[in-house]
């Protein structure tokens, strides 16, 4: 429960069926003591919304517990964010932190207080298949559907989880909270930014993180994609591919980060047209629906959580799997994660390592 109307909302309905519910905050993340500015803790990281949630367990009669997983968090999730950016690649820490430490906290606390199940507030939903495996499937609410970050949760987790959102959409989840008789939670805003780092500078966390970073990879090249040199850059970790904006430097027509190189602290800029491709290399997989799949299977596969997802044939290759789509894709970034439907079940998902490769 992070104090929000989803996981709020989730618990009642839960409560209302007859289940027992525990209600669990999860602590993350103490932004005021890393950056002492107490006014920019913001979702799962904010005092006002532990209280939130403390008070709809209270008036609704069923314990209340804050689960402090700082520790946890920073040595995965935080210390990840910044290793993959300095690898040059661009990470999903939302993904990182469900697949890795949320709901792996959630259910050893669950197994600790005899709990059958763990529920979260998630627009997703939670299946089995004929084959016994249990796998997610969107929410049918598609501007919230949020099966893209959770492709990462492994057979056991999934097995015991109940996501009671996932059949309604938004509109209805706002209008319980007013029936619940939390008005402000139905009008309260949510926040899509990353929770440590809630001013949206990524770039200047990392130099928080890595004081001596700045100095250590300013004035790399910006180059074409023929290797022409074009100006200076601020350093590699500074920059995202596809992005466009704030790079400085002015060459008379529109650029884009096309690749980063951070073995020669060097940042590709091209046309929109060269950020298109039509294959990469995923690795670190979690098959969900089957156990694995076949050489040429076809998926629908999205490389962003707002993208719509192209359709393209998956094929096994060692411990990865080569995606290859049938018309070229914009923007696929390194470290991002590449997931798999079949129709609006996840099959499986991944991390991006790179585009446009050969085998």
């Amino acid at each position: 429960m992070s104090g929000g109307i989803d996981s709020t909302v989730a618990a009642l309905m839960l409560h209302d069926q007859g289940y027992e519910v525990i209600g669990i905050t999860m602590k993350t993340w103490d932004y005021a003591h890393s950056t002492g500015n107490q006014s920019k803790e913001t979702g799962c990281c904010n005092l006002d919304s532990f209280n939130d949630a403390r008070a709809a367990a209270v008036q609704h009669g069923f314990p209340h517990f804050i689960l402090d997983i700082r520790e946890e968090f920073g040595d995965f999730v935080i210390e990840n964010f910044v290793e993959e950016y300095i690898a040059g690649r661009t990470p999903n820490p939302c993904v990182m932190c469900n697949t890795h430490i949320k709901w792996r906290a959630l259910l050893k606390r669950a197994d600790a207080l005899g709990c059958d199940y763990i529920a979260t507030g998630h627009y997703a939903q939670v299946h089995q298949h004929t084959n016994g495996r249990y796998f997610i499937r969107k929410g049918i609410d598609e501007t919230k559907d949020q099966s893209y970050v959770l492709w990462g949760l492994q057979q056991d987790l999934l097995s015991r989880t109940l996501l009671p959102l996932g059949t309604y959409r938004k509109q209805a989840i706002r209008q319980m909270a007013l029936d619940y008789g939390y008005p402000e939670l139905a009008k309260k805003s949510e926040s899509y930014e990353i929770c440590f780092v809630p001013d949206n500078d990524y770039r200047g966390f990392l130099k928080r993180k890595l004081p001596d970073l700045e100095q250590q990879v300013s004035g790399g090249a910006f180059v074409d994609t023929s290797g022409r040199i074009l100006g200076t850059h601020k350093g590699y970790p500074f920059y995202t591919v596809g992005q466009r904006k704030g790079l400085d430097i002015a060459l008379g027509r529109p650029a884009f980060v096309t690749e980063i190189i951070p073995e020669t602290n060097t940042i590709v800029l091209g046309g929109e047209e060269d950020l298109k491709k039509s294959d990469m290399m995923v690795a670190g997989l979690n098959w969900i629906k089957y156990p694995g799949v076949g050489e040429g299977m076809e998926a629908h596969v999205k490389i962003r959580y707002k993208d719509p997802g192209a359709p393209a044939a998956l094929n096994p290759y060692e411990n990865t799997v080569k995606v290859r789509f049938y018309s070229e894709v914009k923007g696929i970034a390194p470290g991002q994660s590449a997931v798999f439907y079949e129709g609006d079940d996840v099959i499986g998902g991944g991390i991006i390592q790179r585009g446009n490769i050969t085998l």
